[in-house]
């Protein structure tokens, strides 16, 4: 029985060719039958592929041989073999939609200080003052997050122009920002302190790096993940404590549905109870009514 790995990886560096990068990924991948995400840019390449465990590893022995990322952090994970529908590589302007190009915010010359998941957990244990500020969308927060950590409330990354801004009180105070596997706490960091403040710092590594060596220490909850998974966690099963409310009734859940209200498609926490009796669900009665009238027209 074929044992399947998860890898999760990015790299700040400046790439001259991205469509060239494209091509190699794609017969390396292609090569070791490896599905999933990758994203390519002028600023780096930021991926999730899952494979045969040891098809992933002779992928990153592969990618090793290019100096440039013979030193790239790579999180794996235990797959299922359908983390994946299919491979997707693509070229774009940044390797995490931000929407900073235009503010010349480059990681690799300047950022947050690196912040490993053992500082963190000492500087926590200690009651050190700091202040933990979640870069990753406010679906993600939900489910699972950093005790007293704040939570941006952004639904896509690109919000974070309009984020930042009411960190001001902070802007001497010591903060860590965190995501899941490092790259939008990377940018955000360096964002922060392109900004003038003074003290930031980035977890290394991201929260997956953080769980798999503390699992059920500080953060609650589960791990958001943007595979077919949806959210794992590393905790003991007996121990985990869920952290995630159905938008709907308020009880505790971590199942994610999507509207089925097309025109809208929200993804949001619903527990089973509040699934109606057919199956579907739907964010409110609006989605609801105007999906039926959608489907009636459809079908006269």
């Amino acid at each position: 029985m074929n044992e399947f790995q998860v890898l999760l990886y990015y790299k700040y560096v400046p790439l001259e060719s991205p469509q060239d990068m494209m091509v190699f990924q794609r017969k390396l991948c292609e090569k070791f039958s490896l599905k999933g995400r990758i994203i390519i840019a002028e600023e780096g390449i930021n991926g999730t592929v899952e494979g045969a465990k040891e098809n992933t590893e002779k992928y990153i022995e592969e990618m090793k041989k290019d100096p440039r990322f013979n030193d790239m952090h790579w999180k794996k994970s235990t797959g299922t073999g359908a983390a994946f529908p299919r491979l997707a590589i693509k070229v774009r302007k940044e390797i995490v939609s931000g929407h900073l190009e235009n503010e010349d915010v480059k990681p690799w010359e300047e950022t947050g200080k690196r912040l490993s998941p053992d500082e963190l957990y000492r500087w926590l244990s200690e009651g050190k003052e700091l202040t933990l500020v979640d870069m990753r969308n406010n679906y993600e927060y939900k489910v699972g997050r950093f005790e007293g950590s704040i939570d941006s409330g952004m639904d896509n990354f690109r919000d974070i122009k309009q984020f930042v801004p009411k960190l001001e009180p902070l802007k001497e105070k010591t903060i860590v920002t965190v995501c899941t596997g490092g790259v939008r706490c990377e940018k955000a960091s360096g964002y922060l302190v392109k900004k003038g403040f003074k003290d930031v710092y980035q977890l290394d590594g991201g929260i997956v790096s953080f769980m798999e060596k503390y699992p059920g220490k500080f953060f609650k909850g589960k791990l958001y993940v943007f595979d077919n998974r949806i959210a794992m966690d590393f905790d003991d099963p007996e121990n985990h404590e869920v952290v995630g409310t159905c938008m709907k009734c308020d009880s505790s859940s971590e199942l994610y549905v999507n509207c089925m209200n097309l025109g809208c498609h929200d993804h949001f926490i619903c527990c089973e109870n509040c699934r109606e009796e057919n199956g579907e669900v739907y964010c409110d009665n609006e989605c609801r009514e105007s999906n039926k009238i959608t489907v009636k027209t459809k079908v006269v």
